[in-house]
């Protein structure tokens, strides 16, 4: 797979002995003799015999790996034990090309490892495998092992066990349950041959050639063929993720709603990006489900049509303007406000000291009025250089898009990228101190990150209070499929606090002006059901408005199978008590393999 990205590889790899930091600390290396592939796999996700060496193991090869920094083959035991725990199946790293070919019979002598994708740190599981193999070819042209099929009827409906308080919550030493829980199942299945038939796509083909499908067709579906992760305790276990052995030219080019038709068949993996993976020898013909872009409806005389939308890291170098600009004008109906995250400034990623993003967000503008849509004006706050996290150097802060010909800016000079905004009392009504102006830029809530953008607009003689926002990402935070039972979301620590910081500021508009029409949205990193969410909404200041919309259709984002909600637009208790306000999720980029950016945009209509 000459065209596979080597960094990706390199981070993908599921060998061990690439990095001495990523391997679990075992017994001391002893001798083992006439054991059997279930024997190394065990009932638990640590082999018995992890650190020793073992001879002579005997196997059918079911596949190969020529590529990458994990190159290897599987193989796996045609007499299987009675045990269902027991996987048949184990990776050999052969560090180079392997010499064997599919159906080859084969002894090997080697050492046992687990080895962690993503290194300890990551929290990720372990995977067996065997190392500094010596193999002997004993015979050729042998019939591979008849693939275990994974189903609806295969997979249990129970996530995970909760891990072993006495090993800091960790699944690995629990005696693996497969008829119980789903990740046990897959566990028990770990390298040996699988299949899935007429998978459904719930998450598109990525720029690394994989997909994900779901094996329960029926486990939490959204309205476009999506599966829906709607509580921390609601989790999908149909989902699994699809690569392939063979050329990522091949790959199918896959949107939600397609289907592998057919069967797929391949060895059970686990990489860092996704947990279990079925790398397949035989691909499914990909059959489209003919979905297509939404489009919103144009807000009419008498409303306000308010966006949020992040548009990945843009820059003046991007090929993307013309695509944004559509969306906009044509998808977005061209709101009177649009929020905008991630826009860089000038020159991108290249670190130089420029903040300055006038170029990029003019060329936007530019490109919207191509696309037929309005001469849209602008307002933002320049970060300090290199203190708003996201790409090194390329400084991406919010910006305010409004139509001067629907909306007027507030303009009140003293905001500043270190000056914080506040609230005074005008006639008897809330104004800002600047506008725009940067909410609590100082508190350490922010460090190496975002800080929201506020703005004053009017809106047919009534004041509208809008903060834009790119909260604290999701990196960092332990996977689903972690040995970590709950994983650990970390990165939760820091966006509680800044939701603390947005909640206090929207209370001291409300405490001038009851009520005041106030809207918080953008990329808040956090779902809808979150303790971000939560604390964002605090005491009653805020309403989550995606939250108006059908369970199945909560979502902006498309994650690992996992259609779930990032992007939010929060509203002041005058604009719900309305009871005239319109949210829509508007889906153009997650579900698709050729999006422009990982986020759909939202729109809120409203009559201030």
């Amino acid at each position: 797979m000459p065209s596979r990205s080597s960094a990706r590889l390199a981070a993908l790899t599921v060998a061990a002995v690439c990095s001495a930091a990523s391997a679990v600390v075992l017994t001391s290396p002893a001798h083992a003799d006439s054991v059997r592939v279930h024997d190394i796999q065990g009932t638990t996700r640590i082999s018995p015999f992890a650190g020793q060496k073992v001879t002579d193991v005997p196997g059918i090869v079911t596949a190969t790996r020529t590529y990458g920094s994990s190159k290897g083959f599987w193989m796996q035991d045609p007499t299987p034990d009675d045990n269902p725990a027991t996987s048949e199946g184990v990776f050999v790293f052969t560090s180079s090309t392997p010499k064997v070919a599919v159906g080859d019979s084969v002894t090997v002598t080697g050492t046992v490892s687990e080895y962690v994708p993503g290194g300890t740190s990551s929290g990720n599981q372990s995977l067996t495998e065997i190392t500094k193999p010596v193999i002997a070819t004993v015979s050729t042209g042998n019939a591979v092992p008849a693939p275990v099929v994974i189903d609806e009827r295969s997979v249990p409906d129970h996530y995970t066990p909760a891990g072993d308080t006495a090993a800091a919550g960790s699944v690995n030493g629990l005696p693996l349950e497969p008829e119980t829980y789903a990740l046990d199942y897959y566990e028990s299945l770990e390298g040996m041959n699988v299949q899935v038939s007429d998978g459904r796509v719930v998450t598109a083909t990525d720029p690394y050639s994989e997909l994900w499908v779901t094996v329960k067709p029926r486990e939490h579906r959204t309205h476009r063929g999506g599966t829906l992760y709607g509580s921390y305790d609601s989790q999908n276990t149909g989902r699994l993720q699809i690569q392939s052995l063979g050329s990522t030219a091949d790959f199918p080019k896959a949107d939600v709603g397609d289907t592998l038709t057919g069967t797929t068949t391949g060895p059970l993996d686990f990489n860092q990006f996704g947990g279990y993976t079925l790398v397949a020898g035989k691909l499914g013909t990909l059959e489209s489900g003919g979905l297509e872009r939404e489009t919103t409806r144009e807000q009419s005389s008498r409303e306000l049509a308010v966006a949020t939308y992040n548009v990945e890291n843009l820059d003046p170098s991007d090929a993307t303007f013309d695509k944004h600009a559509s969306a906009i004008v044509n998808n977005l109906q061209s709101p009177d406000i649009v929020s905008l995250e991630e826009i860089q400034d000038n020159n991108g990623a290249k670190d130089d000291g420029t903040v300055d993003a006038n170029e990029t967000v003019t060329k936007l503008i530019d490109a919207i009025v191509a696309a037929g849509g309005p001469k849209y004006d602008w307002r933002s706050i320049n970060p300090v250089n290199d203190q708003d996290g996201g790409e090194p150097g390329g400084n991406i802060r919010q910006v305010f898009l409004f139509n001067p010909q629907r909306v007027s800016f507030t303009d009140r000079a003293g905001g500043g990228s270190t000056t914080a905004v506040g609230v005074t009392k005008v006639h008897g009504k809330a104004e800002l101190t600047a506008s725009p102006g940067r909410v609590d830029p100082a508190n350490a809530a922010w460090t190496n990150s975002r800080k929201p953008l506020a703005g004053e607009f009017v809106f047919r003689g009534r004041t509208v209070f809008v903060i834009a926002n790119h909260l604290n990402s999701k990196g960092g935070d332990q996977a689903l499929t972690a040995q970590y039972q709950p994983p650990v979301r970390g990165s939760e620590v820091q966006r509680h606090a800044q939701a603390t910081a947005v909640n206090a500021f929207v209370k001291d508009i409300l405490a001038v002006q009851k009520n005041a029409d106030v809207i918080a949205l953008g990329d808040m990193n956090d779902f809808e059901f979150s303790g971000t969410t939560q604390i964002l909404e605090g005491d009653g200041a805020l309403w989550s408005a995606i939250k108006s919309l059908p369970r199945r259709e909560r979502y902006t984002y498309d994650y690992q199978g996992n259609q779930q909600v990032l992007d939010q637009i929060l509203i002041s208790p005058a604009i719900r008590r309305g009871c005239d306000f319109e949210y829509d999720s508007v889906h153009i980029n997650s579900e698709f393999h050729d999006q422009i950016s990982d986020h759909d945009p939202q729109v809120l209509r409203f009559r201030p």
